[in-house]
C-alpha cells in the first residue's frame, strides 16, 4: 500500500493535486496548516481514503483532534501536525510518545522540512512542506509484505 503523506500547503492547492497524480497513491494523509486546502483535495479525488489533522495555522483547531491514531495493517501510526511536540526544538517529545505510545510510525510537519528518521522501532517522517513555492515536497509511506518504508520527494516542475 503506498499513502502520500502531505503537510503544510499553506493555499497551494495545485501542488498537491501534482502529487496524487504523480503517485497514484491508495490513501493521502494531510498534516495540517490548511484544514481547507486539505478538504478540497479530498472533494478532487473522493474515492481515495483521506484522513487529516489540523495545523498551529488552523485557528478553529480547538474544536478538531490534535492528532490521529491510525492502524495500518498491523502498525500503530501517528499523524499530527507537530508544533504540540515541540519538533522545530528538538524530537526528544515526539520520542518518548511514540515510546509511549508503541509506534511503528510517527508522521508530523510544522517544521517545513524533510526528513526520515528511525529511533528504535519508530519510524518518524517529516513531509516538509508541499506549499513551499520553490522546494515542494511530501512524503510517501510504503506497507509491503509487513515492512514498513517511508521517504521524502521533491516535487519538481
Amino acid at each position: 500500500m503506498k499513502v502520500l503523506v502531505l503537510s503544510d500547503s499553506h493555499g497551494n492547492v495545485s501542488n498537491m493535486i501534482r502529487a496524487v497524480e504523480r503517485e497514484a497513491p491508495r490513501m493521502i494523509l494531510h498534516l495540517g496548516d490548511c484544514w481547507r486546502d486539505a478538504e478540497r483535495l479530498r472533494d478532487r479525488f473522493p474515492d481515495l481514503p483521506f484522513e487529516q489533522v489540523p495545523g498551529n495555522c488552523d485557528y478553529f483547531s480547538a474544536s478538531r483532534e490534535k492528532e490521529k491514531l491510525l492502524v495500518l495493517g498491523d502498525k500503530r501510526v501517528l499523524m499530527c501536525h507537530g508544533h504540540t511536540y515541540g519538533v522545530k526544538q528538538s524530537l526528544m517529545a515526539a520520542g518518548l510518545a511514540a515510546e509511549e505510545r508503541d509506534l511503528d510510525l510517527f508522521l508530523f510537519g510544522h517544521t517545513h522540512k524533510p526528513l526520515v528518521d528511525k529511533r528504535g522501532k519508530t519510524l518518524f517522517l517529516n513531509p516538509g512542506s508541499i506549499g513551499d513555492y520553490i522546494q515542494p515536497t511530501y512524503g510517501i509511506v510504503t506497507l509491503e509484505n509487513g515492512k514498513l518504508d517511508a521517504r521524502t520527494a521533491l516535487l519538481g516542475r
